[in-house]
């Protein structure tokens, strides 16, 4: 299983799966990022949090956490 934290920056990958439950699940989900979606890596802070990707056309910043929960292949 990875995940998109785990992902590279310049990889494009696919949302297998979105792991959490209620509220957190539903704010992934509104922000566009859903089953089968294509997200592309663009930045990663020099921490490690956010990461910014590109999403449905849009540029979306998410954190460490949320990405843990976006399994991808």
């Amino acid at each position: 299983m990875k995940t998109l934290r785990e992902a590279n920056i310049g990889d494009t990958v696919t949302v297998v799966k979105l792991h959490g439950e209620g509220a957190v699940k539903r704010r992934i989900m509104d922000m566009g990022i859903t089953k089968h979606t294509s997200v592309y890596i663009r930045k990663v802070a020099p921490l490690g949090d956010p990461i910014e990707v590109t999403v449905r056309g849009y540029e979306l910043s998410l954190r460490k956490a949320d990405a843990e929960m976006i399994e991808v292949e």
